[in-house]
């Protein structure tokens, strides 16, 4: 196995904690320690002041997996919890797919989710949602990349970095088209919750197949990306068996203080989730009115759900990541650029989830006039 570097990742690993706004941030905010205390039911804070540190049930507690599986009838045992998504995903994908399999993976997309099962030996083909039909998928184009050896299909909706939504219908297809063939549909989930019309919210694809599994996580719509929970729910026995066997060769177990304040947030979901929407929503409002200001610049086609956006300039030569380096050193302030998806043209990626969005927006604001409308400092 040889993994290519992750090129998202080692970005956000030179200028993350260097910058003044991070505003190519996927996550919302993180709440504060005190916060989520403060949202503790008796039993969640009864488990906090008595907590031991030693090892926890490989599977994860199981109040915690119980809650999971009640965000959409499903059972307990249906629920491995993980470190992060991307646990999750990496042991997945290795209980999935072996050499020589096929993977078709929906794009641009976290670098996870196509390069694992191209580590192993498989061989990937990517679906590409575009800008210029608004990011829908089709599923004619994802039944057409199926193979005789196609093992899982991989998707991710609320999408990342786009900020798409699937139609329930076409969800439906995809479960009810890797059902017929023996396919797994992998659904990367980590987005739900936070639709920006509740109208918009689907089920958990594992709730609808016997052979679809879902991952979730407390990092993004939870605002808790540093408790390192995540999980993989499906109603595939056999697939958990494998996952929980390869979960012995990584992480073992999860953090016992972070699973019962994963539970916590949970039971305090309605609160939480109402602050990640109010968060969203002022910088969506404000970034709108910025694209609408400089629109003979960029463009963007406004996201549906989650916490990020993918806009583009619209000079499809421009110098996207010199701009960005710039934009770094005048106002201390980071972008994401789309190259880092793989995807062409001059698209950038931008977090509407942290509670200085609207500052950085200021920033970016001022940036985009003295850079891109007047780049002569006229």
């Amino acid at each position: 196995m040889r993994l290519q570097p992750f090129g998202l990742e080692r970005y956000f690993a030179r200028h993350e904690f260097s910058v003044r706004h991070n505003l190519a941030a996927s996550d919302v905010q993180g709440l504060a320690l005190t916060e989520l205390l403060a949202l503790a039911d008796e039993e969640t804070a009864a488990l906090w002041s008595r907590l031991t540190l030693g090892y926890t049930e490989s599977a994860g507690l199981p109040l915690l997996r119980q809650e999971i599986a009640d965000l959409d009838d499903l059972d307990v045992d249906d629920v491995i919890v993980c470190a992060g998504a991307e646990e999750a995903i990496f042991l997945t994908m290795h209980a999935l797919v072996e050499p020589g399999d096929h993977a078709v993976v929906v794009w641009p997309a976290y670098q996870s989710l196509h390069e694992v099962a191209r580590s192993i030996g498989a061989a990937v083909s990517l679906v590409e949602l575009r800008h210029e039909e608004g990011w829908q998928l089709d599923v004619a184009e994802v039944q057409s990349a199926m193979r005789p050896e196609t093992r899982v299909v991989a998707i991710n909706f609320p999408h990342n970095p786009t900020g798409a939504q699937l139609p329930q219908a076409e969800l439906l297809a995809l479960v009810a088209l890797c059902e017929a063939r023996g396919i797994t549909l992998l659904s990367d989930e980590v987005y739900r919750f936070l639709e920006h019309d509740p109208r918009d919210m689907l089920p958990a694809a594992a709730s609808l197949g016997e052979r679809s599994a879902s991952i979730g996580v407390m990092s993004k719509s939870f605002a808790l990306a540093g408790l390192r929970i995540g999980w993989i729910a499906t109603r595939d026995a056999a697939l958990r068996e494998r996952v929980a066997a390869l979960k012995d060769y990584t992480t073992i177990c999860s953090a016992a203080p972070s699973e019962v304040l994963a539970l916590m947030a949970l039971r305090a979901r309605a609160t939480i989730l109402e602050r990640s929407r109010t968060i969203v929503q002022a910088n969506m409002v404000k970034f709108g009115e910025l694209v609408g200001r400089h629109a003979d610049h960029m463009e963007w086609v406004p996201p549906r759900a989650g916490a990020v956006a993918f806009p583009r300039l619209r000079d499809a030569e421009a110098d996207l990541e010199g701009w960005i380096d710039q934009l770094i050193a005048s106002e201390g302030v980071l972008l994401l650029p789309g190259t880092l998806f793989g995807s062409p043209g001059p698209h950038f990626r931008i977090g509407l989830g942290r509670t200085d969005g609207l500052a950085a927006l200021e920033c970016l604001d001022k940036n985009v006039r003295h850079s891109l409308c007047d780049p002569m400092g006229a």
